[in-house]
């Protein structure tokens, strides 16, 4: 079975490293398997550069100048939403042509336009979608927060400044339908949360949508002994550490306010932040008494991160099934997180985690609190890496898409 799988890029961000995994974990099984990125930063050779460097540019900020234009000159959620109006040519390639599964996963910025998705239904080619946030169901936005438009048509789109109820997101809503109507596709969702938000969007309607977790490395994501962690990464052994780690940590989607809120709650002499990611000196320098900002983290050295640490945080205010989280626990790291999105289907409160109630810094402080002073943590980590072992390894994953790709259209 020859399989393409289409992504924005191949490393850089939550969406693409998935991506990567599956197709690391597909090949593992034999299949064979290339990715095609608009923006490629890894030397792998089964990744193929689409479109040119220029022509990538120019496709990137001329979507964002229409939206620019659309949201009358402001920058104000310039990136929470996307148009897909221009894109790489993709039909025509020698890896699409060989191909028997068109696999999408987060393609917006400037990799694929929506015409272009409408060519890659028209080939009868079967198409797979991985939806990493809710773009393929909405009209333009990525998550639409407490917004149920998508559910008919969209309009009156509250990322931008008009009231019209045939703004931008309701013709870009319909632009899709017509589009997706040219053939199927196989939706699948990296959490059940996002499966079900899917199911009530009319773009869903006649296609098939299943939800079908990341899958993760579980021997590269292992537990070791967080003495000598802490020790490899110059950190004091004597501190409990929590750590929160995000490709842009000041992302304001990440929740860095409750993080800060919540750390000024807790401000216990044996307690050390860490933070990795970009701009993690907004939030370090913002948190009481001991902390450490790491910076960016090369994917290859976060295990040490994880296994340092004694509690994982993820304050999100919206997300799917964070890479993040799944990559602590198979680390036996616990984690803490909001009740929200997909975070909820990893921490099982209480059992290997705490799930704090939504948008509640003093709730979220009270569980890294118990976590780290009250909880049987040896028991935590067994279970949490045993929760990987049984719903997030490879094995169990690519299992699943072999299904999917195996199954013909009803």
């Amino acid at each position: 079975m020859n399989v393409l799988i289409i992504s924005t890029s191949d490393v850089n961000g939550g969406a693409a490293i998935a991506a990567f995994r599956l197709m690391n974990a597909l090949r593992g099984r034999g299949l064979e398997v290339v990715m095609l990125a608009r923006d490629k930063r890894s030397g792998n050779e089964r990744i193929i550069q689409a479109g040119s460097k220029i022509q990538n540019s120019l496709y990137f900020y001329g979507e964002r100048g229409q939206i620019f234009l659309q949201n009358r000159l402001s920058r104000e959620d310039l990136f929470d939403v996307s148009i897909a109006s221009t894109g790489v040519s993709v039909t025509g390639l020698p890896e699409f042509k060989r191909a028997d599964i068109i696999h999408l996963h987060w393609i917006n910025q400037g990799m694929l336009s929506i015409s272009e998705i409408g060519k890659i239904l028209a080939s009868g080619k079967k198409v797979v979608w991985t939806m990493h946030d809710m773009w393929p169901f909405t009209g333009i936005c990525h998550y639409a927060g407490t917004c149920t438009r998508f559910h008919h048509s969209c309009g009156s789109c509250p990322y931008l400044k008009s009231l019209s109820e045939n703004d931008l997101s309701y013709r870009i809503f319909r632009k899709k339908k017509a589009t997706y109507a040219r053939g199927r596709i196989d939706f699948v969702a990296c959490s059940q949360w996002l499966g079900k938000l899917a199911e009530k969007s009319q773009l869903t309607n006649g296609h098939n949508v299943v939800s079908i977790p990341n899958p993760i490395d579980t021997e590269k994501y292992f537990p070791s002994d967080k003495t000598e962690a802490k020790q490899k990464l110059g950190l004091p052994t004597d501190k409990r550490i929590i750590l929160f780690a995000a490709v842009k940590a000041s992302d304001k989607r990440k929740g860095m306010n409750y993080l800060i809120e919540a750390g000024k709650r807790i401000n216990n002499k044996e307690v050390l932040f860490l933070i990795a990611g970009t701009n993690g000196d907004e939030i370090a320098r913002q948190l009481p008494g001991l902390s450490v900002n790491a910076g960016f983290v090369a994917s290859d050295k976060m295990p040490d991160f994880y296994n340092a640490a004694d509690v994982f945080v993820t304050p999100s205010l919206q997300d799917n099934l964070p890479n993040t989280l799944m990559e602590a626990m198979s680390c036996g790291t616990p984690c803490v997180g909001f009740n929200t999105g997909g975070i909820p289907e990893m921490i099982d409160h209480g059992k290997n985690g705490y799930v704090a109630e939504y948008r509640n810094a003093v709730d979220l402080a009270n569980g890294l609190k118990w976590t780290l002073f009250e909880a049987d943590s040896r028991l935590l980590s067994e279970n949490a890496r045993e929760k990987v072992l049984s719903e997030y390894a490879e094995e169990i994953i690519v299992n699943r898409y072999l299904t999917i790709y195996a199954e013909q259209p009803q």
